[in-house]
This record gives structure tokens, sequence and C-alpha cells, in this order.
């Protein structure tokens, strides 16, 4: 019956863990998923999670569904947290927002609102970009092209030919932008280049996607969040999916949330009742347990100060990591130009390894990278970081 289904090859990165997991090297080093560890290597849980859980369970209650929306206060923190504490934008009620499952989760609702009201939209993501968001809007049904961003030659941003290229799109085309900590880049645009993506958006009447997954990792929460927080200065409509897998160190739980910023009070009614529709057909509401430690962390001011300092203290962990592995590689090459390891925000970098390297360091040494030579910057520690190094050195040298 089913002779006529392709084989699926499996996901790289994903299909990158099982092969790491099956490395029975004690040596090895995971740099390809996307998940913060600490400088024991171990995926941490935070205090301020483990304090709201324990109100969770004192008593352990009932689990009913949740609204296809999720939980008011899961939804609240989102917006505040996306579009500032005191947003106007969010006191006029412009702001329709649902709770979903991960930011992959809001990625698809959102992808299937514009595929069923904007039928005739393309959408735009940068060269590169994490590959699901090819995956999510083509599955869709939307067509996928990409933009000018990142020159791999110079570790820069192809700015010009962005700006030229988004000038050329049509009414209602969508661009998926990385607000902060760009993936799998690292490379972010500057205040001043949001400013004039943003004009450019403003005048095609275009549809900005902003993809947030890493708040807090890049510079800020506040400065992390500036291109969505001026686009609702402008007063754009704006989509905005945001993911606590990263922040809260949540991943399995799956919490995340789309918003999405309209003209006026009326028409985020509508669109808020066809994202729980949207909802309703795909999986009805989202999980349970993580919506509601997003709910306690974000409305609880102790907690949510606490979150903050934490998260805090993973970024300046990745960002001691990339001083240090620049420091050693400059020291074994000191003619090669590394400075791109600092200059670059977020879990990731681009290290601009050659496939052969890559397989060389996988195969060699037992370090997993994912193929288009980005690192994930958090795998890395003071017990592993001086072996990453000399590795990374020798294939490099050639």
């Amino acid at each position: 019956m089913f002779q006529h289904i392709d084989y699926y090859a499996g996901d790289p990165i994903l299909g990158l863990m099982d092969k790491f997991t099956a490395d029975a090297r004690p040596t090895k080093v995971n740099l390809g998923i996307g998940i913060y560890y600490d400088d024991a290597g171990q995926l941490p849980v935070l205090d301020c999670v483990k304090t709201a859980e324990q109100r969770i369970a004192s008593p352990i209650s009932p689990r009913p569904y949740l609204p296809m929306a999720g939980l008011l206060g899961h939804r609240q923190g989102c917006q505040r947290l996306l579009f500032g504490q005191e947003a106007k934008v969010i006191q006029d009620n412009r702001v329709a927002t649902i709770a979903t499952i991960g930011g992959s989760g809001a990625l698809k609702v959102g992808a299937e609102l514009i595929h069923r009201w904007f039928p005739h939209a393309k959408c735009y993501v940068s060269d590169p970009t994490w590959s699901n968001h090819i995956a999510i809007f083509e599955g869709c049904g939307i067509e996928v092209g990409s933009y000018p961003y990142y020159d791999p030659a110079n570790h820069s941003i192809r700015f010009e030919e962005m700006i030229g290229f988004i000038e050329t799109l049509n009414k209602h085309d969508v661009l998926i932008l990385h607000p902060c900590c760009h993936n799998p880049t690292g490379m972010d645009l500057t205040h001043e280049q949001w400013d004039q993506v943003l004009q450019v958006v403003q005048q095609r009447e275009l549809i900005a996607f902003m993809d947030i997954a890493y708040q807090g990792f890049g510079e800020d929460m506040d400065n992390d969040a500036y291109a969505i927080r001026k686009a609702a200065q402008m007063g754009l409509a704006l989509f905005v999916s945001n993911s606590f897998s990263k922040n809260l160190s949540l991943y399995g739980e799956r919490v995340g949330g789309l918003s999405i910023l309209c003209p006026d009070a009326d028409q985020a009614e509508r669109v808020f009742g066809q994202m729980n529709y949207i909802v309703r057909r795909i999986y009805t509401s989202p999980p349970s347990h993580g919506g509601h430690v997003v709910d306690l962390v974000m409305n609880d001011a102790a907690l949510y100060e606490q979150w903050v300092k934490e998260v805090y203290v993973m970024r300046d962990r990745i960002r001691s990591m990339r001083s240090e592995l620049r420091a050693r590689l400059e020291a074994s090459l000191p003619n090669h130009d590394f400075s791109y390891l600092t200059t670059q925000k977020g879990m990731f970098s681009f290290t601009g390894l050659a496939t052969e390297q890559l397989e060389r360091l996988q195969s060699e040494f037992g370090l997993y990278m994912v193929m288009n030579s980005r690192v994930c910057m958090a795998g890395l520690n003071s017990a592993n970081i001086d072996y990453v190094a000399e590795a990374m050195a020798t294939v490099l040298k050639g």
C-alpha cells in the first residue's frame, strides 16, 4: 500500500545528533544542534523554572485542555517581552497573540494564515537561513525565495544588495527576518540598518515576519527586540514568532508564541479568531506544563528579574567562549582573521570551514558541526575549548 512513498533522508541537524550519540570517543564534542550547555557540558534547569515548577506541583492538580490560544498570562508575557512593558500597541489592543508549540508552531500558524488570506504572497528568507523556515512555508504551499544577506568571504552582511533586492518585491510579499542572533551566521543588522530595512518594508507594503528565538542572547532583552519595537513605532503590520526553548531552557516543553501586530483593535480581533481557527485544525491547544511555567515566570516580578539575570549569565558565557576560541586560533594561526568570532552574536557562528575540513573534524577529532559550517558556540566549555581550537587549527593548516 505504501510502496509509492519516498524515503525521508532525515533532518541534517537532528541526524548529526544521532551520529554524535553513536560516537564512542570520550573526546567528542557536539557543536551542531542549537542547544545551550553550561560550562560543565550540561543542559541547565534555570532556578526561576525550578521555582515555577514547584508552585505548579503544589498541589498536584488536574490537567484540562488549555484554550486554543493558550493561557492569557503566557500570551501577555509574550507581548510585553516583544513590544515592551508599557507598549502602546498592547494598550490599544492591536496585538493578537497565541501560545504555540514552540517557535516552529508559531511559524506554521503564521504561514497558514498568510497562505489563506494573502494567497499571492511569496516568501523570502535570508541567504542563508534556518532550513526549517523554507520547509515550513513551502509546506504551507507558499513559494519561497531568498534575499542576499551573508558574505562568507568577508564575514559581513551584503547590506546594499539586501536593500536593493527588497526594493524589487511586490506588495504583501513576506520577508522572514531575524531580529537578533541570526541563525546560522550570527551576523546582525545595526539599528541604523534595521531602520532602512523597515522603511523599505513600509514603502513596498511588504509583510515583515520576524522570528526571534534567542532574545537576550545577543545584547539584552530590549536591544534584541529593537527591530520589532521600531516596526511598531512606524505603524507597520507585523508577524512575530518567539520561542522560549533557549532563553528558558525549555526545549522539550515546546513553548513559543505568535504575535500579529494589526492596524487597529478590530482587525486584531479578526486575526485572533483566524489564528484560533488554524490552531483548531492542526493541534487544538498548546502544551499545558510549559505554558504554566511561562505564565508564572513572565508575570511574577521576582521570577522575571531572576530569569533575566540567568539569561545574561548564559549570554556572557557564550561571549567568553567566543573570545577564548578566537585567542587560541589567532595564537596558532596568526595570519588568519578570526575577528568574526567576536563580531557575531548569539549561539551560532559561521566558521567558513570547507566541507572537507568539516568532514575531517568529524572523522578524525569527533567534532560535530553542521555541514554549512555553522558552529554552536554554547557547546564549548573550559574542558574542551583547547581540544576544539587545536583540531580547528590543524585542519585549517591543511
